[in-house]
């Protein structure tokens, strides 16, 4: 790892990091990178356990595209200075890998320099976007110094992404950011490069929901993608082309976003734990750089440095960038439960995206404001988020950030596929990690053969949000044919009081709800009547579930290979049946410091009645499928 600079806590109170922090971490991440490039610098193969779905040939080109993205900022932002040489050797490589690119399947070892061609759906695509970012940001330095020949090989290669279909997803945007490129540069020869752009902005506008939310092509998949990918290609290409009428509508997207957004990072810099390509970590700094770059942001440039800062801090000090410098496949060592079959070695580096920030002259406020607090780290706080149906509880003390899900589940429209662990649990943090090994962590399902002690637990699967607002969010699915479960959060300070009403079952029917898994260098463990704790020694994250209704036992699972928060990790447990009612409720706590005296709850029917410590009332109602909510004196 580069060697840093020393903190300063006079303009940076919260982390000591500044510009010059962000400057040595590309720098360290570049220079490791570099003694893996092949010949010609065409091919960047970084070691790791397994290559991509992909093959190793796509795997050497997003080593070269995902780096070069990163150069790409650190020059950009410096002004051209690249007291390294590296431009040189990414333009090498831009030649040597354009000169004959071919097919996945057809390249040998003999040519151990050729990129694959850009095909449909291929991830050629995906790292073409990032080339193309890359030249647009150095195009003084590099592209316009570059032969007439080798600008014609890679114009072609580049315009693949033109005339080839992506996923429909985010994937829209990378045949869009090369056709902002190659528009830019004067080389839309016939049309294609501004036809991909004007398609890629009218496909996310059919998924965008408001609030600053898109859906990722599925209707309800919802993750970090919002931010580095639907939000920061668009207002990127805004900024870079100075089109004000785009940015007003696409920055004023990212602004609100961030209303939200800004509140799922934790005390400790750690973004919420959930969704796919978490091993872009850092990443998840990048929209909140591109607000401020663009000025389409509610943040404070203090606040906004203390985020990323705290980010990309948080990754550094938990070794996520190994003892040779290079980003594993994984949270913070190398995890590879949590890591899509798409992914390679050098997947890790669209982390890079964190590092836009650099684009922002070092006089920029956002460089030389004193940083101010996170959002988490002011107050005590609860803040719905209807659009993703998710509900962020934070608690001041020790720093933690939760996210209740009662919206997104990544299932496609056209079928109900296994649930993904790191989608369709109820609740995710910025300590935590989902379990891996078979078994549901956050979870509230049925035991198919109807006991209670044995049988297949049933899914959450499609997700349909029932609203969320003021210290509530709820949502139903459908585990069997012919059952609804209904399920309600409310939450106030570190205390989580959750409902599950279950219509259709027959009586006797086994459920089972789990709490938070938390992880640690030992687990302390204990299960009483219906109650369960489970505290981990390390961090000192202590998670516990009781059953105040419904509930007729209580365990803790510990989970085999623990999550990415550590090797041994458990979550509390508590069992019962379906009998003459079939409302099940409980109080659940994750904290790392006191959590606060337990509320009052009273059940009536399939009523809920929340009495909480500082005074405050709520009442759930629960129905098949809705949920009223409403707190003393409504």
């Amino acid at each position: 790892m580069q060697q840093l600079p020393p903190e300063d806590f006079t303009l940076s109170p919260h982390t000591g990091w500044t510009r010059a922090h962000w400057e040595a971490v590309a720098d360290g991440l570049l220079n490791a990178v570099a003694r893996h490039a092949g010949p010609e610098h065409a091919l960047i193969n970084l070691p790791g356990p397994r290559p991509s779905l992909a093959g190793t040939r796509s795997d050497g080109l997003e080593g070269y595209a995902r780096t070069f993205l990163l150069a790409a900022f650190r020059i950009a932002g410096a002004g051209g200075a690249d007291p390294h040489g590296r431009l040189p050797r990414y333009a090498a490589g831009l030649a040597a890998g354009t000169r004959n690119p071919t097919t996945e399947r057809e390249l040998t070892d003999r040519d151990p320099v050729s990129w694959p061609v850009i095909q449909d759906r291929g991830q050629a695509m995906v790292e073409a976007a990032s080339v193309a970012l890359a030249l647009r940001l150095t195009r003084p330095w590099l592209w316009d110094r570059l032969d007439e020949q080798v600008r014609a090989t890679a114009r072609a290669w580049l315009a693949g992404a033109l005339h080839h279909e992506p996923c429909d997803n985010n994937w829209w945007l990378f045949p869009f950011t090369v056709g902002g490129f190659l528009v830019e540069a004067g080389l839309d020869e016939d049309g294609a490069a501004q036809a991909a752009v004007d398609r890629g902005l009218a496909k996310i506008d059919q998924w965008y929901l408001g609030d600053g939310w898109y859906t990722d092509g599925r209707p309800r998949a919802f993750d970090h993608y919002n931010g580095w990918a639907l939000h920061l290609y668009p207002v990127l290409h805004a900024h870079l082309t100075g089109d004000q009428e785009l940015l007003a509508r696409y920055g004023g997207r990212l602004a609100a976003h961030l209303e939200g957004y800004a509140r799922t990072f934790g005390g400790d810099g750690a973004p919420v734990h959930q969704g796919r390509s978490l091993i872009y970590r850092f990443a998840a700094a990048a929209p909140l750089w591109a607000g401020a770059l663009t000025g389409r942001t509610p943040l404070t440039p203090g606040a906004t440095r203390r985020l990323a800062s705290g980010a990309l801090r948080h990754f550094v000090d938990h070794g996520a960038v190994g003892a040779d410098g290079l980003l594993p496949l994984g949270w913070y060592g190398e995890r590879l439960s949590l890591v899509q079959d798409y992914s390679g070695p050098a997947s890790p580096y669209w982390a890079s995206k964190g590092f836009v920030g650099l684009l922002l002259p070092a006089d920029h406020p956002v460089w030389t404001a004193r940083e101010e607090p996170a959002p988490v780290e002011r107050a005590d706080a609860v803040h719905a988020l209807p659009q993703p149906g998710w509900l962020i509880q934070s608690t001041a003390a020790d720093g933690i950030v939760r996210l209740h899900n009662h919206g997104s589940d990544d299932q496609p429209a056209d079928r109900v596929q296994p649930d993904s662990p790191l989608y369709a649990r109820l609740g995710y943090s910025t300590v935590t990690g989902p379990s891996f090994d078979g078994t549901a962590d956050g979870h509230f399902g049925l035991l198919t053969n109807g006991q209670l002690t044995s049988g297949e637990l049933t899914e959450r699967g499609r997700i349909t949000p029932l609203g969320a607002g003021p210290g509530w969010a709820a949502s139903a699915h459908r585990p069997l044919d012919g059952v609804t479960v209904t399920s309600v959060l409310l939450a106030r300070g570190a205390q989580e009081v959750h409902a599950h009403l279950v219509a259709g079952a027959g009586a006797g029917t086994g459920v089972r709800h789990s709490g938070w898994a938390v992880a640690g260098t030992g687990i302390e463990a204990t299960a009483d009547g219906t109650r369960a704790r489970v505290v981990s020694a390390g961090p000192g994250l202590a998670s516990v579930l009781r059953g105040v209704h419904g509930y007729t036992g209580a365990a803790v699972h510990h989970v085999d290979g623990g999550t990415a928060f550590g090797e041994r990790a458990a979550y509390p447990v508590l069992t019962g049946a379906t009998g003459d009612g079939a409302l099940f409720v409980s109080v659940a706590s994750l904290s790392g410091a006191e959590p606060g005296a337990v509320p009052e709850v009273v059940c009536e029917g399939t009523a809920v009645l929340v009495r909480w410590p500082d005074g405050g009332e709520q009442r759930a109602l629960l129905e098949p499928g809705h949920v009223t909510v409403t707190a003393a004196g409504e």
